[in-house]
């Protein structure tokens, strides 16, 4: 395997600052030696250039730093083109979760059709019509679809990015009421953590694997890692109590990582402020190497 890394420290859709020094705490976690220690061939190329000026409203929508999060999103899709092209997985350290508008239409430029796996407490799948806070973190994966604004929707130039029916969200415990009505309405696939607590993880990954990579190239990886309770990842915005385990969250990764499914990952939402003693940082380190194949024994 050859990885690239590449970061977006982008705060521009969350409602906290803090999540655009992500990237760097997950560096400074020690994610390059460790995917070294994997033997894969790994090269860090740094950052994506993303604005430095934040709005507060865009004009005419009810939108939180619309044009900076699609400024970064055509970036990091561009950027992700070109590692994909050039036979590198990409791992992409968010930053909030807005960024993956950005990794998915990057990979799916290049892959005739893929599939998505979105692991997160959130639905991320409000639009401007149901947002009440208008953060934009909430919304990255309607806009993959192709639901909502044009300028989210038609990121890297066309949509959808990934069709509904291989798309799977895993481990949603925290919905907007009209969020809830889109989901019901879409042809995502949706376990939710009573899912989890009823069927187990085992059980639940499998499902989502054979949903997203049915007819597909490869899967997208998104993990928001607000989806693991608070208790183990403190580190993050919007923490929402009941979240999956250390070992569930492990078992996803190396579920997945043991099907060879993977194209691409990201990981988002670690908040430096926000952690202690750069935990949550090490914890994501911990998922993206068993997402690449570390195993116990």
């Amino acid at each position: 395997m050859k990885v690239k890394v590449l970061g977006v420290p982008s705060d521009f859709g969350a409602n906290r600052r803090g999540v655009d020094m992500g990237p760097s705490a997950i560096r400074y976690a020690g994610l390059i030696d460790k995917l070294k220690e994997l033997k894969i061939k790994v090269e860090d190329i740094s950052d994506i250039n993303i604005p430095i000026t934040r709005s507060d409203i865009s004009k005419c929508q009810k939108l939180k730093c619309l044009d900076e999060i699609v400024v970064s999103c055509e970036a990091l899709s561009n950027t992700v083109s070109e590692v994909v092209s050039d036979g590198y997985f990409p791992i992409v350290l968010g930053g909030d979760h807005s960024i993956a508008i950005g990794s998915v239409a990057g990979v799916s430029r290049v892959k005739e059709s893929i599939g998505l796996i979105w692991i997160d407490a959130h639905g991320d799948f409000n639009t401007q019509k149901t947002s009440n806070s208008g953060n934009i973190h909430g919304m990255p994966l309607s806009a993959i679809v192709g639901k909502g604004v044009d300028e989210l929707v038609n990121c890297g130039g066309f949509s959808p990015k990934v069709k509904e029916e291989n798309t799977v969200l895993v481990g949603v415990r925290d919905l907007d009421e009209g969020e809830k009505r889109l989901l019901k309405e879409s042809k995502l696939t949706i376990f939710t953590m009573d899912d989890i607590d009823r069927k187990g993880m085992y059980q639940i990954m499998k499902e989502a694997i054979r949903i997203s990579s049915k007819d597909v190239e490869g899967v997208h990886l998104s993990f928001d890692i607000d989806v693991l309770d608070p208790l183990e990842a403190p580190g993050v915005g919007t923490p929402v109590k009941g979240g999956i385990s250390y070992r569930e969250a492990h078992l996803a990764l190396e579920m997945l990582s043991e099907n060879e499914i993977l194209t691409s990952l990201d990981l988002v939402e670690v908040n430096p402020i926000l952690d202690q003693y750069n935990k949550t940082a090490e914890l994501a380190v911990e998922l993206i190497l068993s997402a690449l194949g570390k195993r116990i024994l």
